[in-house]
């Protein structure tokens, strides 16, 4: 089973590894390395999904593993003829966050410019900046200089801030593109470690999450699986500045979530009632606490899988992170190692996967 130590330093690996929505090609080839060889199929779609498969010589049911392999940040929209870069954003990033932040941009580091506090005025000292006043200096004095360093409109920028530990324990790190790297490690491991005694395992590494969900739907109607979890993480409502029974149930160092409902009144997903059942035997077969929760803030993978195709029996397993879509994401390596307890128990139950169909508990 992964140590918490390695999981750390995989971790560390793939949050260096820069992967904004729509050009997920760096995680890619980095999974083709790990993976090609070592599994019984690996390929790669049309849409930037990339899938590890292990088949069993018995046959039985499939099962779908997802977790996206995008992370949020910035485009290039611009370049001034004084070399400043204007940029967009790319999934849901916080505005308030950007002044003053260092990035990347086709290997080039550089940062996101802001007035001088001396000239700022009350208001802009106290209200922040929107992301169309803002822009990127490369150090360049001319669009010339910035096209030298290959730079180009619609380049991905992705956020320079390395995966750290945090305080003295060794267990807790924060850094960018937690969401969902860590979900990636975890799925690294089912596919290099286990074997299924019966049927098939699908391991999807998903793109384009944070924009949409999209390569997750395209992937569950590919294999029209007999289960489907999307394997992501989710804020907290741990922090000061949130309330656990008013806003979010979920606590850091808690263990794994199970989200029952997504999106405002249910609108994004709705637990399947047989798959909340199935995963919170599992979590209890295997002592793992399991957090409950509903979280009207966001939704992930499991939304789309579940109405793909002819529709899928399809759920979520999360993993708690504070600063959700900051470049400092913090969590607890415990409640990752939860969740890779609880998926393996899900795939040793291949040869006995229970009937998903709405009704089948009234049989």
């Amino acid at each position: 089973m992964l140590t918490l130590t390695e999981l750390r330093e995989r971790l560390r690996i793939l949050c260096d590894i820069d992967a904004i929505s729509g050009d997920e090609r760096p995680m890619l080839r980095y999974l083709r390395q790990q993976l090609q060889g070592r599994v019984d199929d690996f390929s790669i779609d049309v849409a930037g999904n990339a899938y590890a498969v292990k088949r069993a010589a018995e046959p039985g049911p499939t099962v779908l593993i997802a977790a996206h392999t995008d992370e949020i940040g910035l485009m290039v929209k611009s370049i001034e003829p004084g070399g400043f870069v204007r940029f967009e954003k790319i999934g849901g990033v916080i505005d308030s966050l950007l002044p003053a932040r260092m990035v990347r941009v086709k290997g080039v580091q550089g940062v996101i410019g802001v007035k001088a506090g001396h000239y700022q005025t009350e208001h802009e000292r106290t209200q922040g900046h929107t992301a169309s006043n803002l822009y990127l200096d490369l150090g360049c004095a001319s669009a010339a200089e910035v096209a030298a360093l290959g730079v180009r409109v619609g380049d991905p920028i992705a956020f320079v801030s390395p995966l750290l530990e945090v305080g003295a324990q060794q267990h807790l790190v924060a850094g960018k593109a937690v969401d969902n790297r860590v979900g990636c490690a975890l799925l690294l491991e089912l596919a290099l470690r286990f074997t299924p005694e019966a049927g098939t395992v699908v391991l999807a590494f998903t793109s384009q999450e944070e924009v949409g969900l999209k390569g997750a739907k395209l992937a569950a109607e590919r294999f029209r699986p007999d289960l489907a979890l999307a394997l992501d993480t989710m804020p907290t409502g741990d922090t000061p500045d949130m309330s656990e029974h008013r806003d979010l149930n979920v606590r850091l160092g808690s263990g794994p979530a199970l989200q029952v409902m997504a999106g405002a009144g249910g609108r994004a997903n709705l637990l399947h009632p047989g798959v909340k059942d199935f995963l919170l035997n599992v979590a209890q077969q295997r002592q793992v606490p399991l957090q409950v929760c509903t979280f009207s803030g966001g939704s992930n993978d499991s939304a789309s899988m579940a109405w793909a195709a002819l529709g899928v029996a399809a759920g979520s397993l999360t993993i708690p992170r504070r600063y959700s879509h900051s470049p400092v994401e913090l969590l607890d390596l415990r409640d990752a190692l939860g969740a890779l307890s609880i998926l393996s128990g899900v795939l040793e139950c291949l040869p006995d996967l229970p009937d998903f169909s709405f009704l089948a508990r009234d049989t």
